[in-house]
């Protein structure tokens, strides 16, 4: 399968990340695709709103299957992915946008508190 150059930079991107970083990618990517369900919806693209969202939660799956719960934080982080993925879904079925958006300030809220935290030289070796 041929890639584009833009590709395989992402990809030599994700590959060479540090964990922070990766996690940091995790939250841009969901909330990109988030803003793109979102405008789906006002659209009235429903196919778009679907693909967007649906891609949305699987990235909130894989923040929840990167949580290591030798911290305690991780079960707190559990409780708000859910919560998250629930919205998503209710926004995804129901076509709410204001559910959508509600994600989009968690997600928005997590990243900017990653990106603090991977300046401490602690969390950036155990993430």
């Amino acid at each position: 399968m041929i890639q584009s150059p833009y590709q395989k930079y992402q990809q030599a991107q994700a590959q060479t990340a540090s964990k922070p970083k990766l996690l940091i990618m995790l939250y841009d990517g969901a909330i990109r695709f988030v803003k793109a369900g979102v405008e789906g919806i006002e659209e009235r693209n429903y196919e778009k709103a679907n693909n967007n969202l649906c891609k949305a939660q699987a990235i909130v799956h894989e923040l929840i299957s990167a949580l290591n719960f030798d911290f305690a934080i991780a079960g707190d982080l559990l409780m708000i992915y859910e919560y998250m993925l629930h919205c998503l879904i209710e926004s995804n079925v129901k076509k709410n946008r204001e559910l959508a958006e509600e994600v989009l300030v968690h997600l928005s809220d997590l990243r900017e508190t990653w990106i603090e935290a991977s300046k401490l030289p602690d969390v950036a070796t155990s993430v």
